[in-house]
């Protein structure tokens, strides 16, 4: 039985062949493999079988196909670089998102297809490393993805030299190595000075070791110079923790590069199509430091919805106290503020069924109150944290713990207020609410919060948390008093843990819910009492608040002055003189979401400056770079959409969006393909399978009894197979349920239970109707078990439990799904 690879040669997903040995084109012709070190450092052997001589190798695709494969190098050291900068998880993503565009990247000279073609052991070895570094960085160990990196980057100069031959391979090492000296920017910006000066150093070890070292220093010897000066600047602005400088530096290292690459190369289409590689590598890295910076607009948009948490519970607090007309003010005032955020979308992009249940949940609720339905708004306004809560985990991510210890915060401070008011009980039942949701883990906080420090954990849920909700019961104020102040302390100790554009928005969930807090207590009369919670709130942000006060001050100092001494004032003021408390509230809390937008706009993330300077430099050096005028004399669309899609990465950028990384470096890409005269031969933009001029072809592959064309129709849920990831990676269903895993981008897929970790007594599943692991596992390389394009494998769930799986080709790239089934 043919083997799975000579199968997938069969699909509309690779390579239709290179014309090897064909004198006059470029071929990928037999391999040459290498064995040694990082891509820039030293080789210590080569098999001179097959291997194309200087001379046999033709400037065209390939060489085009070889730029592409720098830029996967550059991005393989994007990765290795947030690890240095005290952000692994965010590398990690960088990897994984690596792996996605390599296995969409076929077609006729895509570099998915071409790898393997070029080389079969180099594309093994590559996704084998890929997959390594990924994981590391995911385990925290940047020591060894830095290795990972290096591996993965050589198997790509092992295909690059046959491909392109060694003056190219020389060219495209040195701007590697100018695209490593511009991670140094993004470790600076992201405020690891240290990391930065690893990179340098790094970066510096490579060159000195790498043949590349010699052959710059013989083409040209200013540039030698130059980018030796370069490197060792950035060590030195980096030790005086000077980002301008780390900044200035980088891109003197770069320059030289770009000119010691023209020296070396063998024509300058050659360089001139590395140099555009450079410049995606460039628009990655903008890339790479909004995700290093650890939230962006996203997140700002959870905290949004966590704020509406807030502000519902409120509502349902003064209805079920007889306040149904402020109540249903307040209710209708959250739609009315959700339907003109940016929030709105957000929500319905991120998570379409919680965007539509949250809308029906506030309706529901709005109608509960005005009829004073006690258990229609308690149904209503759980419909509606339920749908939040949804939405927040899918735009925050892993920072949606911090957002729901702010929620705690202020539901600890109703509970108080509920008890000041002689409702023991309901404080009590307050409580054990949130006792059962951090039990429960809602939103991963239980286990973030023990994985951040046991001795915190202990202190919150064993220490006062518990003992709140006893004290409550027993109506001990001293206890109340004294485990309140404690469960507060705990969580904002664990919100220290986060940066400071994090705990901003847990700081503005609770100073929200103190503001509304004022507005309720006032409207139940007791304006004494809703001056001192505005006043409390005003006492928690000028305690530091976890580094929000200083980071609202210094992201903008006019919007600072605004939230703290007008809109923040402006609450005190309208109780303690009997003003419209609720309405000075609602311009709070206006104030508070805009902080939040500044302090994660100027934290480095997506919406920060940072990110939109470094495109923004890539812009100015294209307009006075050789490869300007060469694109523009080689295919004047190919340099329009290379410019366009410049000029729209930066207005995405700053309003927030990092979207049009790909669309600039699916342009650059083009741009390298139009410098060595084969623009025709440019992969298409999707980057997806299939580019074949629309030739189709017949796969040899199969899927199996389970595997079925489009998605049934009684499917009670679907997955989405995406190039690297199932969509939703967990998913609970019932007893009973039939659940559908859709292909919807990449190669083939399998899915694939891990067996050893089903429920006792579950049949064995997988696609491909496979009665063990191990039969499935030999199956796909026998051609078995694949679900392809338009195709979906359908199983039904008849046992209780979790059931973890994997797709065998992506399992290290990190595409495993659980589906937990519940009775």
């Amino acid at each position: 039985m043919p083997r799975r690879r000579d199968l997938l040669k069969t699909v509309g997903i690779t390579a239709t062949g290179l014309l090897a040995g064909c004198p006059g084109t470029q071929s990928g012709g037999p391999s040459t493999e290498t064995s040694g070190s990082d891509a820039t450092g030293t080789r210590t052997q080569t098999e001179t079988e097959g291997t194309q001589t200087e001379s046999e190798v033709s400037v065209g695709p390939m060489t085009a196909v070889a730029a592409e494969w720098n830029a996967y190098r550059a991005r393989l050291f994007d990765a290795v670089a947030l690890g240095r900068a005290g952000a692994p998880s965010a590398g990690a993503s960088v990897a994984q998102s690596v792996f996605a565009r390599f296995e969409g990247a076929s077609g006729e000279y895509g570099a998915h297809e071409q790898l393997e073609s070029v080389s079969e052991s180099a594309y093994e070895g590559f996704e084998e490393a890929l997959g390594e570094l990924q994981s590391s960085l995911s385990e925290g160990e940047v020591g060894a993805a830095a290795d990972a990196a290096s591996e993965a980057s050589g198997k790509l100069q092992t295909a690059q030299q046959s491909a392109a031959g060694q003056r190219a391979t020389r060219a495209f090492d040195l701007l590697l190595l100018g695209s490593r000296a511009s991670n140094a920017v993004v470790a600076a910006r992201l405020g690891s000075f240290e990391g930065a000066a690893t990179v340098a150093e790094e970066t510096t070890v490579a060159f000195e070791d790498g043949p590349v070292y010699s052959a710059v220093e013989e083409a040209d010897g200013e540039a030698y110079e130059a980018f030796e000066s370069g490197l060792a600047g950035i060590g030195e602005a980096a030790s005086s923790e000077d980002a301008a400088g780390v900044t200035e530096q980088a891109r003197a290292a770069l320059d030289a590069a770009v000119q010691g690459a023209y020296a070396i190369a063998p024509t300058d289409s050659v360089a001139g199509a590395g140099h555009l590689s450079a410049m995606q590598a460039r628009g990655w890295d903008a890339a790479a430091l909004a995700s290093g910076g650890g939230v962006g607009a996203d997140y700002a948009h959870a905290t949004t919805l966590n704020t509406y948490r807030a502000r519902v519970h409120d509502a349902a607090w003064l209805a079920r106290a007889g306040e149904t007309d402020t109540a249903a003010t307040m209710v209708e005032d959250v739609f009315a503020h959700f339907e003109g955020a940016a929030a709105h979308d957000a929500l319905e992009e991120a998570d379409g069924e919680a965007y539509e249940a949250f809308e029906g949940g506030l309706s529901d609720l709005s109608t509960a109150v005005e009829n004073g339905n006690s258990e229609g708004i308690a149904s209503a306004a759980e419909t509606v944290d339920t749908n939040l809560v949804a939405g927040i985990e899918a735009l925050a991510g892993g920072n949606a713990p911090a957002l729901q210890s702010g929620f705690f915060k202020a539901r600890f401070a109703d509970a108080r207020e509920l008890y000041r008011q002689g409702q023991a009980g309901r404080a009590a039942t307050l409580v054990s609410d949130l006792f059962a949701r951090f039990e429960e883990n809602q939103l991963d906080f239980h286990e973030t919060l023990e994985e951040t420090s046991e001795d915190l954990y202990h202190r919150f849920e064993e220490e006062h948390l518990a003992s709140l909700q006893t004290a409550y019961e027993n109506g001990d104020d001293d206890a109340v008093g004294t485990h309140h102040d404690g469960v507060l302390a705990a969580l904002l100790e664990f919100e220290s843990a986060h940066s400071a554009a994090v705990a901003s928005g847990s700081g503005a969930t609770y100073m929200v819910g103190l503001a509304f807090d004022a507005a309720a207590t006032n409207a139940l009369g007791n304006a004494d009492r809703a001056a001192s919670t505005a006043q409390g709130a005003l006492a928690f942000f000028e305690s530091g608040a976890a580094g929000y006060h200083e980071a609202l001050e210094e992201a903008d100092e006019d919007l600072y002055h605004r939230f703290e001494d007008e809109a923040l004032g402006g609450v005190i003021s309208a109780a303690n003189d009997g003003g419209d408390v609720y309405a000075a509230a609602k311009t709070f809390y206006g104030a508070a979401v805009e902080s939040v937008r500044a302090i994660v706009g100027s934290s480095g993330g997506g919406t920060g400056p940072g990110a939109a300077s470094i495109v923004s430099d890539v812009f100015a050096t294209f307009e006075n770079a050789t490869v300007h005028d060469m694109l523009e004399n080689a295919d004047a669309e190919a340099y329009e959409s290379f410019e366009a899609a410049l000029n729209d990465y930066v207005a995405g950028l700053e309003s927030g969006s990092t979207d049009g990384a790909t669309a600039f470096a699916n342009a650059a890409r083009t741009g390298a393909f139009a410098v060595v005269g084969a623009v025709d031969s440019a992969p298409s933009d999707s980057g997806g399978h299939g580019d074949h001029g629309g030739e189709e072809t017949e796969t040899s592959l199969s899927g199996g009894p389970d595997v079925v064309e489009g998605v049934p129709e009684d499917a009670n849920h679907i997955v989405d197979m995406e190039a690297v990831a199932y969509a939703p990676e967990e998913l609970t269903v019932s007893v009973g349920d039939k659940v559908a895993w859709k292909h919807v981008g990449g190669e083939p897929h399998s899915v694939t239970a891990v067996e050893a970790d089903l429920p006792e007594g579950a049949t064995y599943w997988a696609s491909g109707g496979f009665e063990s692991e191990s039969a499935a596992r030999e199956g796909w390389e026998n051609g078995e078990g694949a679900v392809q394009s338009g195709q979906s494998y359908v199983h039904t769930f008849e046992t209780a439990g979790e059931h973890p799986y994997v797709c065998i080709p992506h399992e290290a790239a990190g595409m495993v799904g659980t589906v937990v089934v519940e009775e």
